[in-house]
């Protein structure tokens, strides 16, 4: 028995030793610290907010550089086209059917003919009329008479008196409208004067625009006949360029954005074997297309070019007609007469860029197709035997005397075309090119009041002709200007990673510039230096748009700078949170050994 009691009081002094029950496996007795737990952790939450923070660094970095240093360019992040959409003509106030007219002024002269209230009535029609102008407009009508001479306009008493306008050459009475009026056409301030003169005559009425800024209608008109020609004139004609709607839509100019334009002539011969046909084109140039050239200088920088190619067939079929004794392609096969896999129309590296290229094809058909005509749908022939294509150019077919009856040859014949040929075939292109720009290729005004003739210029546009495509090519260029920094503007808020550099803000101010004087030149009637300042501010705000290193942060989307640099980070981020989640798990275990000493340590104490 006494050895009995002598083993338990040794187990109960094992049971109040501390190091019997202490196990180092699976307690502690100091708390677990945290020290590797947070920073892992933050290690953790560095990798999962690095590409937010990668995101907003540069935007960051700027705000710095703002704060520090203030520099200039930033502030081009801003919204950079809202400058001007409240200040530019065809932007806000002007209507979208019809470009503005600037500063101009409009005057009727009445000869051996007494109006009552025709002034007022007058400026009614043109307002308020059918088609009229608005009345934001800045037009000014004004009323002068025969023998009013002593006025601000400088015009000589009695010098209309001597003009015969009934002797049939309106081309001599053009002429002396201009000397006579000559002064009238251009105020002191820089606006335009347009002026009909209304002759009372006991014959046929009958109404002739110049090509200068002067119409003339002549004969027995009735007052109310007279009041709505003239203000079809002065709306349809000299505001409108005689198009039925002044609308524009779209790019309504063949014009590049770089304000150039490459007029490129070219000589098709359909199979060399009939005939080979050359042209001394540099002759035709320098005679007939200098002027025209010069003519639409304030509107564009214009190029020309010239090349002669063989074995250019066309896409479309043709017919024999017994009944014009020709072979016949229809209007309805005109989209397919332009082979594009075998017309090679490729032009010289100066037509590269964004300039604008007009194609001109003279298209010589092979004798099993010659004569070759087009048929238009009311089923006669076109005279000109040719067609457009907006915005591409235009094609002749001309068919060579007796290209029926050549026979093939292994060696053919080089034939050059001759001066007469050649300068109707250019004619017909230059109709071709006044209908591409928006014009009338023939040479009469169908009007609701009448018909009116209207005389041509030896440039191959008149001079009201010039003024309406300078309006209309400014109102164009700065609808482009403003589009295109607004599109920049929202592009730069797009892309916050993006850094504006100083060259484009640059740029996007002097196109601003020259978008306030195209203003300021409309609103004084300049309407050549109006075009010419509109196409710097429309090229300056695309130069800015294309700038290389906008584009080349465009394309830089955030999915591709994810895709770059995920296998870079991703294997990292893998490590982290399985570092991340195994540090976790030894916290929970070391603080568990804790909690289960502390345990024992709280029982040991109720003893």
């Amino acid at each position: 028995m006494a050895e009995v009691s002598e083993i338990t009081k040794s187990e109960v002094s094992e049971q109040h030793d501390p190091q019997s029950t202490f196990d180092p496996k699976s307690m502690r007795k100091t708390k677990p610290g945290l020290k590797r737990l947070v920073l892992t952790i933050s290690v953790l939450f560095s990798f999962v907010l690095g590409p937010k923070i990668l995101i907003l660094s540069p935007r960051l970095f700027l705000l710095l550089l703002l704060i520090s240093t203030s520099f200039p360019f930033l502030r081009y992040r801003f919204p950079i086209a809202m400058e001007i959409s409240g200040n530019l003509p065809c932007t806000s106030t002007v209507p979208r059917n019809r470009p503005p007219l600037g500063s101009a002024r409009f005057h009727s002269i009445t000869i051996s003919l007494s109006l009552s209230g025709y002034l007022h009535r007058l400026r009614i029609q043109i307002f308020r009329g059918p088609g009229g102008l608005t009345s934001r407009s800045n037009e000014q009508i004004g009323f002068r008479n025969s023998r009013m001479c002593k006025s601000s306009c400088p015009w000589r008493c009695g010098a209309l008196s001597n003009v015969d306008f009934g002797g049939g050459d309106d081309e001599a009475v053009d002429e002396s409208l201009e000397s006579a009026l000559g002064g009238c056409s251009e105020l002191a301030r820089g606006g335009k004067v347009y002026t009909v003169v209304l002759v009372n005559r006991d014959e046929d009425v009958r109404a002739v625009i110049g090509k200068y800024r002067h119409a003339w209608i002549s004969g027995k008109v009735s007052e109310t006949a007279a009041l709505s020609r003239v203000a079809e004139i002065f709306v349809k004609v000299f505001v409108n360029g005689g198009k039925e709607e002044g609308s524009i839509h779209g790019e309504f100019m063949p014009v590049g954005a770089d304000g150039k334009i490459v007029l490129s002539f070219n000589l098709l011969n359909s199979d060399p074997r009939d005939g080979v046909y050359d042209w001394d084109f540099r002759s035709v140039e320098e005679i007939l297309l200098a002027p025209v050239i010069d003519a639409l200088r304030p509107i564009a920088n214009i190029s020309v070019e010239s090349q002669v190619l063989y074995h250019t067939p066309k896409s479309s079929f043709s017919y024999w007609d017994d009944k014009w004794s020709s072979f016949i392609f229809s209007t309805k096969d005109l989209p397919f007469f332009v082979n594009s896999n075998e017309w090679h129309l490729d032009t010289s590296i100066a037509a590269g860029g964004r300039s604008k290229i007009l194609h001109f094809v003279v298209y010589v058909p092979s004798a099993k197709e010659c004569p070759l005509l087009l048929q238009l749908e009311n089923g006669e022939i076109s005279k000109t035997n040719g067609f457009i294509s907006p915005m591409w150019g235009g094609v002749t077919v001309w068919n060579p005397k007796g290209c029926g009856k050549v026979l093939r040859s292994k060696h053919p014949v080089i034939h050059t075309v001759s001066q007469q040929d050649l300068q109707k075939v250019i004619e017909v292109f230059m109709g071709q090119l006044r209908q591409l720009f928006g014009l009338k290729s023939d040479n009469h005004f169908f009007g609701s009041s009448g018909i009116s003739k209207l005389l041509t210029s030896e440039r191959g546009f008149t001079v009201w002709e010039l003024d309406v495509l300078s309006r209309q090519h400014a109102c164009f260029n700065l609808r482009s200007c403003a589009t295109t920094l607004g599109s920049l503007s929202r592009l730069v808020q797009s892309l916050p990673r993006m850094i504006i550099m100083d060259e484009i803000g640059k740029q996007v101010a002097y196109s601003l510039e020259a978008a306030k004087l195209t203003q300021n030149n409309a609103s004084l009637g300049i309407y050549d230096a109006s075009a010419v300042a509109s196409g710097q501010a429309r090229s300056l705000a695309e130069d800015a748009f294309f700038h290389p290193s906008i584009m080349s942060v465009s394309y830089y989307s955030f999915e591709h700078c994810f895709a770059v640099y995920s296998p870079f980070f991703l294997p990292v981020a893998m490590h982290v949170i399985l570092a991340a989640l195994r540090e976790w798990r030894r916290y929970k275990q070391e603080n568990n050994k804790y909690l289960a000493w502390k345990k024992i340590e709280v029982i040991k104490a109720s003893y």
